[in-house]
């Protein structure tokens, strides 16, 4: 009898352990996805100019910091700009135009790839639904194959968003209507709800306007607003105390001295 409890114990211990790590990495955050297949292009040129703005409301992805490494996605994965901000690691994978080594690209979804319904899904209507397509930001093409290839395929996976400093929120709009665009958004790096709270008020849901924006139709002018954020993928929320000041003005972005990992 003792034997046979003692040879158990180890095994028991090591379940726990699973179970231990298991609980830490759901409550930690964001997980990386296992690689997929899909294809990628490429849109814009090697300036990447004509991939700035985009249907995420980034605006300039130099000043919001998403750069050139970026990409628009089918609409399979845009899901109405709920999307918006995810990170991926994608990797050409199988066709001469891939680079040796196969090296991988991370890049921010930052746009949408719009269906083509007068061309075939293989054949020009690349992000028809429901293929899961990729248009690179042509500098971030160029890092895993010839840009002459036109498409190839990849593997792409899920990554976290690794961000510096905290969330950021553009402010738009008036002291009776506020619309806000969050940018920098860490972990899984996209947003499912917001709510905004004055010193005067208390939460107030905000309605999904478009790409990464939600707005309030509150009175909150020369109001500290603070915001609760919920993310998309992981389902956590975060709040950004004091995210804003009193002074806050339409069209200046704020950081917020929290994140999600």
């Amino acid at each position: 009898m003792a034997s046979s409890s003692s040879s158990s114990l180890p095994w028991s211990l090591a379940l726990l352990v699973l179970l231990a790590m298991a609980m830490r990495r759901a409550q930690g955050g964001f997980v990386a996805t296992q690689w997929s297949p899909a294809h990628a292009t490429f849109y814009g040129d090697d300036s990447a100019s004509g991939t700035m703005g985009g249907a995420c409301g980034y605006g300039d992805l130099y000043s919001t910091g998403y750069g050139t490494n970026t990409a628009a996605l089918s609409s399979v994965m845009f899901s109405d700009g709920y999307g918006c901000g995810q990170c991926y690691e994608i990797r050409c994978s199988g066709a001469p135009a891939c680079y040796a080594g196969s090296p991988i690209v991370a890049v921010t979804a930052t746009n949408l790839c719009p269906p083509n319904w007068a061309l075939p899904s293989d054949n020009g209507g690349w992000c028809n639904p429901p293929r899961v397509h990729f248009d690179m930001a042509k500098p971030a093409f160029n890092q895993i194959a010839d840009w002459n290839a036109g498409i190839v395929p990849v593997m792409y996976r899920r990554v976290a968003c690794q961000k510096t400093g905290g969330m950021k929120f553009q402010l738009q709009g008036n002291a009776y209507w506020l619309l806000v665009f969050v940018t920098n958004v860490g972990g899984g790096g996209d947003i499912a709800g917001m709510w905004v709270k004055g010193e005067k008020t208390d939460w107030i849901s905000m309605s999904h306007n478009w790409g990464a924006s939600y707005q309030a139709f509150s009175c909150l002018g020369g109001q500290v607003l603070s915001f609760k954020v919920l993310s998309y993928t992981s389902q956590e929320t975060l709040v950004a105390y004091t995210a804003a000041p009193a002074n806050w003005v339409a069209g200046l972005t704020y950081e917020a001295t929290t994140n999600f990992t």
